[in-house]
């Protein structure tokens, strides 16, 4: 065989190769396992309705969620990707100042439907930070009248679905170079909620309120 035939055949053998491997880089997915902490960072912004009479700095506060969480990724580019969350956060409300210690709202589930944009940072050594940005929509359900909230004779109570915006920072590390890898990711949240709270048909509380938490998370990204 000649050197040229021997070249030809190297190439067409390394075709089966090479092409998985450009595969990895746009248009590949990448899957995340995380362990998530969701720590509420809000307050009360505005009373609307007072029907109760709240005393003198009366605020509230959601209590922290730890949960499992899956994200997936696309990648339209080896440093541009589009990113999506799946996971529902367990909280309660309770108040703080002049209504210290009130359990006022018990068991809302939120589900934050987001999706951000992401631009990774192609440093060398592996090692690839990222920044993203961009709309989430709090779906909130299942909210159960806390026992001080209950003792005022609230029969009803209700957390508002709302548009916010998410930033997000974090980095991936390979682990091996078939495309499992470490992820550590942070999130800020910015959005908001009406909570009313109801005696029978008659709206006896209703105010507004700042949710804004931190998302913190840390687990397994497998990349294909």
């Amino acid at each position: 065989m000649s050197r040229n035939s021997l070249l030809v055949a190297a190439a067409i053998l390394a075709l089966p190769i090479a092409a998985p491997a450009a595969a990895q880089e746009a248009g590949s997915v990448q899957i995340k396992g995380f362990v998530t902490g969701v720590l509420p960072d809000g307050e009360i912004t505005e009373v609307e309705t007072d029907l109760i009479g709240l005393p003198a700095g009366s605020q509230t506060r959601a209590t922290d969620s730890y949960v499992p969480t899956v994200a997936i990724e696309y990648f339209v580019s080896p440093n541009f990707s589009f990113e999506t969350i799946c996971c529902v956060t367990p909280h309660d409300v309770r108040g703080t100042g002049g209504l210290a210690g009130a359990e006022l709202i018990d068991d809302a589930i939120i589900l934050p439907a987001s999706l951000t944009a992401k631009y990774h940072f192609d440093l060398g050594g592996g090692l690839k930070p990222y920044v993203g940005a961009g709309p989430t929509y709090f779906l909130i359900f299942s909210e159960d009248v806390g026992a001080d909230a209950a003792a005022l004779g609230v029969t009803d109570t209700d957390l508002s679905d709302e548009l916010g915006f998410v930033v997000q920072a974090g980095f991936d590390v390979p682990l091996n170079d078939r495309g499992l890898g470490l992820s550590l990711d942070a999130k800020r949240y910015f959005v908001g909620t009406t909570a009313t709270f109801s005696a029978g048909n008659t709206v006896a509380l209703q105010t507004e309120h700042d949710l804004d938490p931190w998302v913190v998370s840390a687990g397994l990204a497998f990349r294909f």
